[in-house]
């Protein structure tokens, strides 16, 4: 299936993770893809590399989503490369994990200026007819402790997507979120054996989630089979919170 041939789509965060699978879902039906990165030079190329393989186009695109210019210019320049933006996934992320009582103001700014300022420059920067996917997370609705900040910050995505859900229709920009819950990436790859085990025993499904299996439901919310579905909130979460 190729129905983003000849579309342009944007993802944040896209040099590994679910950011990497988002990108490869987008090539394998056509899209050309512009892969963004904050500082893994190597990791973003292998992203690329596998972007083409997979039957698509890439460019990489190397700016601090935190950065309103940087991401403004980087908008700029895919539209100027590709003649349009057609998608934008909203990815990128860090999560500073720690105690309210121990956590550090530095580390509460830079979650809030990642994951959720830079959604709201990149947003800003290419609100045009199109589709807007947001990378929430399980624990922005149901929380998590040790993670007062990183909740917080993935709770205001889901406010942010349904506010501008209502701004954006009436211009035909459709602005969706997707919460992802445990997921087998490089995030959860060091945890102890006896913290995952504890992971999977409030997991119904009984397994961690892939890259994959969230990237295509990003895919399908950004597709015309998503057409008349905005401000939404998918789950991806095997049962863990409904």
């Amino acid at each position: 299936m190729r129905d983003f041939e000849g579309q342009v789509a944007l993802v944040t965060g896209g040099s590994r993770g679910i950011g990497r699978a988002c990108c490869l879902a987008f090539a394998r039906r056509g899209a050309k893809v512009a892969v963004n990165y904050a500082g893994n030079e190597a990791a973003a190329a292998e992203t690329a590399k596998l972007v083409v393989e997979a039957g698509g186009e890439a460019r990489l695109c190397r700016f601090d989503v935190a950065d309103a210019e940087a991401a403004a210019k980087a908008v700029d320049e895919t539209v100027t490369a590709w003649g349009r933006l057609d998608v934008l996934v909203n990815n990128a992320g860090v999560a500073m994990d720690g105690l309210l009582l121990r956590l550090k103001e530095d580390d509460l700014d830079r979650q809030l200026a990642v994951n959720v300022k830079g959604a709201f420059f990149l947003a800003k920067a290419a609100a045009r007819p199109g589709s807007i996917v947001n990378l929430s997370s399980v624990v922005g609705e149901m929380g998590n402790a040790g993670q007062a900040a990183y909740a917080a910050t993935k709770a205001a995505l889901l406010g942010f997507t349904k506010s501008l859900a209502r701004e954006l229709a009436s211009r035909n920009i459709r602005v969706n979120a997707v919460a992802p819950g445990f997921i087998d990436t490089d995030m959860t790859g060091g945890i102890a054996e006896a913290q995952r085990q504890k992971m999977l025993e409030v997991i119904p499904a009984g397994r961690l989630g892939t890259a994959d299996e969230v990237a295509s439901v990003v895919a399908f919310l950004a597709s015309k089979d998503a057409a008349y579905v905005t401000g939404e909130t998918i789950r991806v979460n095997g049962g863990m919170y409904m």
